[in-house]
């Protein structure tokens, strides 16, 4: 009787923490992104933190405040100026471009002119009106998507103001009391203490290897990019810089998803000067940027194959914004690491796998680890 009494309070009490949970995550969702955010940022700038804390004697709170500030004034404060040039230059680009395609529906000559650089031009051709009418639609829409933006743009950056006052706010008790807190999420978390530290490593390791590769990586290309737009006199050269500095982060298509079709347009209109600015800049020297420092910036045992990062990447940025590009990643790491010790856990009672089709198995969470993935 009294076990089943004791099996009773655990069973109400288990039922109890997740109802609770569940209503005080459901309180605080719209604040989750920020402390999720402030934990990555604590984690990252902890080392300046510790060292601070050592020269003002065991400060904590001073400590904080002045790494806070450090932040606000070496990253927030030029974020929020070069987004103030992305959002002018963005309304300029679109005010630029709509008229510019508005003359080939007006003029179909000139379009035709165009066409007939372009390969296979009589096999185009009978389709041009079609082409002009989806352009059409086109221009309209990029019409009606900048004024709803800029309709939101005000509500949008109170809302990015507030988070980021909620960020700054939960960092300054991160920084602090950041371990204790920690200790008694992993007490709570009913793994062995093997597969905690297994986690938490593999959490810091690619929440710090994504941030860096993907802050270095995307500012060199979004640079270089965006000074070969300038030199090939394509307008918005900040605003298109930013923009591939983002798309630097997917793999295999990076930063040619902007320059490549720039690069067409500029053939296509007789500005092969430009055409070979972007070739070399963008297409050789940022296009090899990649290949060259995520290698040295993320390390081999934090690397996940491209396929992982493209889904995760993309994944993440469907999910959680722009944020995503940070989050996903890390998920999939999670989700592949969850995986590992899974089969770890229980791999007395999963059977071997052998080899397929006479090949070597490689792990496929690792680029170029030749680790077998059979259990043991």
């Amino acid at each position: 009787m009294q076990v089943k009494n004791v099996l009773v309070n655990k069973v109400v009490l288990l039922i109890l923490v997740v109802a609770i949970s569940a209503l005080f995550m459901t309180m605080i969702r719209q604040f989750l992104m920020a402390i999720f955010m402030a934990g990555l940022f604590s984690a990252m700038v902890s080392p300046i933190h510790q060292w601070l804390t050592l020269r003002l004697k065991g400060r904590e709170n001073f400590a904080s405040i002045l790494t806070i500030i450090g932040i606000v004034f070496l990253i927030l404060i030029p974020l929020s100026i070069l987004i103030g040039v992305v959002a002018g230059q963005a309304v300029h680009v679109g005010q630029s471009v709509t008229p510019w395609v508005e003359s080939f529906i007006r003029q179909p000559g000139a379009f035709t002119k165009y066409l007939e650089k372009v390969p296979f031009y009589e096999q185009i051709l009978p389709y041009r009106d079609m082409i002009l009418e989806k352009a059409g639609q086109a221009v309209g829409m990029i019409s009606n998507l900048l004024i709803n933006s800029l309709s939101s743009m005000t509500m949008m950056t109170v809302n990015a103001l507030f988070n980021v006052v909620i960020m700054l706010y939960v960092m300054f008790y991160f920084l602090t009391m950041g371990d204790v807190l920690l200790q008694k999420i992993l007490y709570y978390l009913p793994l062995s203490d093997q597969d905690e530290q297994r986690l938490l490593h593999r959490f810091t390791s690619v929440a710090g290897a994504t941030m860096k590769s993907t802050l270095i990586i995307g500012i060199l290309q979004g640079g270089l990019c965006g000074f070969a737009f300038f030199l090939a006199g394509i307008q918005g050269s900040v605003f298109w810089g930013t923009v591939m500095a983002v798309m630097s982060i997917i793999p295999a298509f990076g930063t040619a998803i902007v320059w490549g079709p720039a690069l067409i347009v500029l053939a296509l209109t007789g500005h092969f000067t430009g055409v070979i600015i972007l070739a070399v800049i963008c297409g050789a020297v940022a296009g090899n940027l990649d290949n060259i420092l995520r290698p040295r910036l993320v390390g081999k045992d934090t690397e996940m194959h491209d396929l992982f990062v493209l889904f995760g990447t993309l994944g993440g940025i469907a999910l959680f914004g722009i944020l995503g590009i940070i989050i996903g990643p890390i998920i999939s790491a999670l989700f592949i690491t969850i995986w590992e010790i899974y089969g770890d856990a229980f791999k007395e009672y999963l059977p071997e796998v052998g080899q397929l089709n006479n090949r070597p198995q490689k792990n496929i969470t690792e680029c170029g680890n030749d680790d077998d993935t059979g259990h043991e």
